[in-house]
């Protein structure tokens, strides 16, 4: 062989080596190019989970640094700066698995146990999101959580990069938070918002449903929380038997659509993923 051609044989084995060794196609990291309408993406929904049998492993190493993993989430509380992670991990193995999805709310952490969920909110702009912790990260000394791109642009800090945050780890035995709607039947479909009836304002006004919960102490939590926020009244909806009470959490009543369709709207901007309309008599007073 001659050497101009044993020259071109070595450069394509290096090529093809350096390939073969590197695990994602990108080299920096980088937002998707189409645009994302987070609201049209399913909350995540805290339940009881399993330890990961990967992604656990402790104590562990990287860039020279030594973590230990913590034996539990519960009772994690903590502040700190957040940035995120996007098209550049897109479709590869999460830490515990799982396929990181740029397009759902799940999140990097260097010592959460896998996985686990989290409350993250934004101390910028007061917004927060249910989060599943799926991965390991950030490395870098200065940041305490990384979310997924879509967690960030619903937080509001995508554009920027990084935002101070406070996290607070959700404990689902407790079963902490469920949805409004009814539960998408895979992460790909999104439940749809149920159409008022046009009598339902003469009926006794309408009333925003913000969220739903088991643990009646955590409902009247947002009560107190969402008439601060809105300074409109709240109430609680009791449904279900002795053995499983939900306590729907509703803001209202209003006399017209559009003002419920507004609060609606509010709401959505400081974080909460799936408010919708109801009549007044949806659950029955408690």
């Amino acid at each position: 062989m001659t050497p101009p051609r044993l020259i071109a044989l070595l450069l394509t084995v290096l090529v093809m080596a350096g390939c073969a060794s590197s695990r994602y196609s990108m080299d920096k990291d980088a937002a998707p190019v189409a645009s994302v309408d987070v609201n049209q993406i399913p909350s995540v929904v805290p339940h009881p989970v399993t330890r990961s049998s990967v992604g656990n492993k402790s104590p562990y190493t990287v860039w020279g640094k030594t973590y230990q993993v913590l034996a539990s989430a519960k009772g994690y509380h903590a502040r700190g700066l957040a940035s995120w992670y996007g098209a550049k991990f897109h479709g590869h193995r999460t830490s515990d698995g799982e396929i990181f999805n740029m397009y759902r709310y799940s999140a990097a952490h260097r010592t959460l146990p896998l996985p686990c969920f989290v409350r993250v909110t934004n101390l910028e702009n007061g917004r927060s999101l249910i989060v599943r912790v799926n991965d390991r990260g950030p490395f870098h000394s200065d940041r305490l959580i990384d979310l997924s791109y879509a967690a960030a642009k619903k937080l509001g800090y995508a554009a920027q990069g990084t935002t101070m945050v406070q996290i607070d780890a959700i404990d689902p035995d407790t079963a902490e938070e469920v949805r409004v709607a009814s539960s998408p039947s895979s992460p790909d479909v999104t439940p749809s918002t149920p159409t008022m009836p046009p009598s339902a304002a003469s009926d006794g006004g309408l009333f925003v449903q913000v969220a739903a919960f088991t643990n009646e102490a955590a409902a009247q939590r947002l009560v107190s929380r969402l008439r601060q926020l809105l300074q409109s009244p709240a109430r609680i909806v009791d449904a279900g038997d002795q053995s499983k009470v939900i306590h729907r959490v509703q803001v209202g009543p209003f006399s017209s659509q559009a003002d419920a369709t507004a609060v609606k709207e509010q709401l959505q901007r400081n974080g909460f993923d799936s408010p919708i309309l109801v009549g007044a008599s949806v659950g029955g007073s408690s």
